[in-house]
Parts: structure tokens; sequence; C-alpha cells
């Protein structure tokens, strides 16, 4: 165990190293494989392995293996052109780097138009970025293709008129190389696993089966030379079965096999791609491996996409089901609150009606309670017109006037908290100043003594305020009336500062009565809660002041001084 540690820390250390010189070895040896495949009495290569490979392992590999595919290229040139006679070794080892270079470049080319255009690494899972990559291939086969024949032209090999000629038999087998052996390497190191199904396994069987029966049909059968002739046309269905039914891999193995023994037998004077001229088979069989692979790729292109596809419209379809589900399930929830809703809102229009009821029976009750003493005082008025003592008629006068005022004051505020709990808010236009005018003559008579009453009046208004004019009208009634009712023995003196900003009413009504102690402050506005006995109302005013209020969401704040005064402070916004 202690020897393998040094060893691993030794492969990481040279790991880049170890990869180039893999890169040269597999480009060697698919350069070997590619002058293995040479059409006698031609210069140019019916198909360039290594430019397929060059550009497979730079994707997978990476951009710093490229010393790799040079090292590579090189040891191939000098041996190609070793035998050559009439080449010095300068030009030998000139040739040799300058189609290195190229070929090196080509497939850094290719590698920058995969990483920057298609911007995928694997581009056969789209039609769009198959055939783009097949433009890439087009264009970066003139690199490879144009430096070679440049050097061969320099060193002369190859002379002016035949220059084209190589260029385009170059060109085109460094293509076919690419379209041959980059798919499938790429196709092969993209599966991490392999899976087998039974009935993949036993269709692939059945494949293979037919391919080898249609083979052994050509070899012995009675039409052999009807089916050589036609054998690019019998293996286009195949290639459509494995491109629609497996994976690319399968279907650019079947074509590279297809492709290899296209070449051999050709090269070996047999099979349908045989001209006259050696130059003319062999363009042949490039442009059927080309057909045939380019079909391959993009088919399978096609039925990768599909597949995607259709995979994306299963999770759309199973996100929508869910999205439907929790919907319904919302919409249940939703359905279930409202019959809730309902349900507390019909309680709720039930106890508002009981409360109605209840509060128009003590409406009744109380009034009906209020005017039984009423009539007692008219008994006593009767009485007292009897006796003749003037002292005692008056004595009688005052007390009966001011219990019966003290009773219907009574009377209304229970009619004015019932009129406020009853009916809907009244927008209106209100001018306060002509308001608190009519509530001071209203209130003039609201004290028996002749003690004189100031009034300090500021308002600041230069539009019309909109508002509730009666709910306002009862809230400064019941506010004021106190300031007056509650005097402290002195001249009363009343401020009223009433200021609009910004679409609300700010008033402030101020006295110098007899003020609240702290201990009632908290309770002033409880029904029926007095914080007094001397003079005391009904203990509904500042109740129903703050009733009142809410109908039109304002507040109120009370600060008192006992023996002082009191201020209260009124928040109303406007109506919208």
């Amino acid at each position: 165990m202690r020897e393998l540690f040094p060893m691993s820390k030794l492969i990481l250390k040279y790991y880049t190293d170890l990869q180039i010189g893999v890169v040269a070895l597999l480009y060697f040896v698919s350069a070997w494989l590619g002058h293995s495949l040479a059409f006698t009495g031609t210069t140019a290569l019916s198909v360039w392995p290594p430019s397929g490979m060059a550009f497979a392992l730079l994707v997978l590999m990476g951009r710093s293996v490229w010393p790799g595919i040079t090292i590579g290229a090189l040891a191939a040139n000098l041996l190609a052109f070793w035998n050559t006679q009439g080449l010095s070794q300068q030009w030998l080892i000139g040739i040799s780097v300058c189609i290195a270079i190229g070929q090196t470049g080509e497939a850094l080319t290719g590698r920058v138009l995969l990483t920057r255009w298609i911007k995928d690494s694997y581009p056969f899972n789209s039609t769009r970025d198959t055939f783009r990559f097949l433009f890439a291939s087009v264009f970066m086969c003139v690199i490879g293709s144009g430096t070679s024949s440049l050097s061969l032209w320099a060193a002369g090999i190859i002379n002016t008129n035949t220059f084209g000629d190589y260029f385009l038999h170059a060109w085109i087998g460094s293509g076919v190389g690419i379209l041959l052996f980059t798919p499938l390497i790429l196709a092969v190191a993209r599966q991490k696993h392999i899976t087998i199904h039974p009935p993949k396994l036993i269709e692939g069987c059945i494949c293979i089966a037919s391919l080898i029966g249609l083979s052994l049909l050509v070899r012995f059968g009675y039409f052999n030379n009807t089916l050589i002739n036609s054998l690019p046309f019998l293996l286009i269905p195949f290639l459509l079965w494995l491109a629609f039914r497996f994976n690319l891999v399968a279907a650019m193995a079947v074509a590279l096999s297809a492709s290899l023994i296209a070449i051999y037998f050709t090269v070996q004077q047999v099979g349908p791609f045989v001209q006259i001229l050696p130059l003319e088979s062999m363009l042949f069989v490039q442009i059927f491996i080309g057909v045939i692979s380019i079909s391959t790729i993009v088919l399978s292109a096609t039925v990768s996409e599909r597949t995607l596809v259709q995979d994306e419209l299963r999770k759309f379809n199973s996100n929508l089901e869910a999205m439907v589900q929790q919907r319904t399930q919302a919409l249940n929830q939703e359905i279930n609150t409202r019959k809730l809703t309902e349900a507390k809102l019909l309680q709720t229009n039930q106890e508002l009606s009981k409360r109605n009821t209840e509060l128009d029976n003590f409406v009744y009750s109380v009034s009906h309670d209020l005017r039984a003493p009423i009539a007692s005082v008219l008994g006593l008025i009767n009485l007292a017109r009897k006796d003749n003592d003037p002292a005692m008629k008056n004595e009688y006068l005052n007390r009966i006037n001011t219990s019966a005022m003290q009773q219907d004051d009574f009377i209304r505020e229970i009619l004015d908290q019932s009129r406020n709990a009853r009916l809907d808010v009244k927008k209106e236009e209100i001018f306060f100043e002509p308001l608190i005018e009519e509530t001071f003559n209203q209130l003039k008579y609201a004290t028996t003594t002749s003690t004189s009453l100031e009034k300090i009046v500021n308002i600041h208004q230069t539009e019309a305020f909109h508002s509730d004019r009666w709910r306002l009208k009862v809230v400064l009634n019941n506010i004021i009336s106190n300031a007056i009712r509650y005097r402290n023995g002195r001249e009363p003196v009343i401020r009223v500062n009433v200021a609009i900003d910004k679409h609300k009413a700010l008033i402030e009504v101020e006295d110098n009565g007899r003020g609240i102690g702290r201990e009632h402050l908290a309770r002033v506005f409880d029904m029926f809660y007095r914080a007094t006995d001397v003079g005391a109302g009904s203990g509904l005013g500042l109740y129903i002041v703050k009733e009142t209020l809410e109908k039109l969401q304002g507040q109120i704040k009370i600060e008192s001084e006992e023996g002082r005064g009191t201020l209260v402070r009124l928040e109303i916004p406007e109506l919208a």
C-alpha cells in the first residue's frame, strides 16, 4: 500500500504529459490506418482518420493536449515521406513540421468553432448544432489540407497542375475522417454506463443477422452482381433502422464498418465503387461515406431532439397535472373558506339583527321610562302653581326644568347612538365655520346659569371637506356641550381650532373647566361611565363620540388636568 501512494502522486504530477503521450500514440495509429487504406497510384488518401481523432481528443481532453497532435502528426509524416525519392533530409523535416503544424491548427480551429459557435461539446442532440458541426468540419479541413498541399507543392512532390486535385482529395479525406470518427468517439465517451434491455438486444441481433444474411446473399446468391451494385442503397435502410431505434454509437459503428469494408474492397478492385481510374474510385467511395455519415448523424440528431422534446413534454404534462391538482386543491380550500365565511357572515347578520332588535327594545324602553318621570314633573308643576309662595314656585320650576332637560338629553343621546349604528355614512361637503357656529347656537341654552361664554374659533379651510355632516355635528355637539356643562365656577372659555391638511381634518377643542382625573381617563369612553356625579350626564356622550368616529374612521385623544381644563384632539380623514 505504501508503494501505491508515490505511484499515484507521480501519475497526478505527470498526468498532462501522459495525456499528450496517449494523444500522440492514438494519432500515429490512426494515421497508419489511413495510409493502409490508400489507393495505389495516388498520393491522396481516401480517408484521413487522424483529423477526426485529433478533433475528438481535443474536445474531450482539452486544449492542453495539442502537443500530442503535433508529435503524432510529425512522426506520421516523417514515416510517410521517409522513402520519397529525391527528398533531402531538410525538406523531409520541413514538410513534416509544416504539415504537423497545419493538422494541429486544423484540430484547434475545430475546437474553437465547437466551443464558441456551437457552444456544446456534444452537438448531436439537435439538428441545428449538427448542421453547424458539419459546416465547422468543412471549414476546418481547409487548414490541414491547404497546409499539406502547399508543403508538398513547395517540395516539388506535386506540381501546379495537380495542386488543385490533391487539395480537393485531401480536403475530402480529412472531412470524411471527421465525419466517421469524431461523432463516434464523442458518443462513446458520453455513455457513462451501458444498459441492456432484452427487447433492444433482440432487435439488435435481428439487425446484425440481417446484415450477415445480406452479405451471404451477395457472395453466394443467384443475383450477386445486381446486389453488389445495389449495396450502397441496401445499406441505407439498416442505417435508418439503427438511427431511429438505437443511439448514435450503434449507427456510426455500422457506418464506420461499412465504410472501411467499402474502401478495402474498392482498393482490391471489388464492389460497386470500382471505376477506371483510381482517383475516380476513391472519389466514389468518399461520396458514399460522406452521404451515409451525414445521413446517419442528422437522423440520429433528429431522433435525439425528438426524444428530448418528448421528455420535456412528458415533464410539462406531469408538471401541468400537478399544477392542476394543486389549483384544484386550492380552489377546494377557497370554496371551503368561502363557505366558512358565509356561515360566519350569516351568524354575524343574525347576531346584528338580534342586537338591532335589542337596541330597538332598549330605546323604546328607555324612552318610555323617561317619559314617566316627565309626567311626574308636569304634576309637580301643577302643585307648584297652587302654592302661593313665590320663592317655592321658583324653586320647584328650576328643579323640574333641570330634571326635564337632563332626561331630554339622555333620550337624545340614546337616539343618536341608535341612528349612528343604523345609518350608512353619507358623504357631503363640509364647511366647518357654519357647522361650529350652528353647534354653539344650539347649545346656547344648555345651561341654566347666566354665566356668559367666551368662544375662540380658528378655522383654516380653503376648500370643502367631504364627510358625514350629521355625524360631525353629533361629535362636536357632545364635546362642546361637555365643555359648557362641566365648567369650573368661572366664565367658561372654549377654544376650537380646525385645520384641513392632506385630506384630513385636525380638530382641537380646549376648555378651562373642571377637567378629568387621571384615574378616569382610561374609561371615559365606556358606555354609561361617569367620571363625576356633580352635574353628571348620562355617561353616553363620549361613548357616542367614539362610536361615531369609528364610523368615520377617525381618532380621538383626550388630555386633561383636574381643576384646569380638558383638551380634546380629533383626527378625521376625508371620505373617499
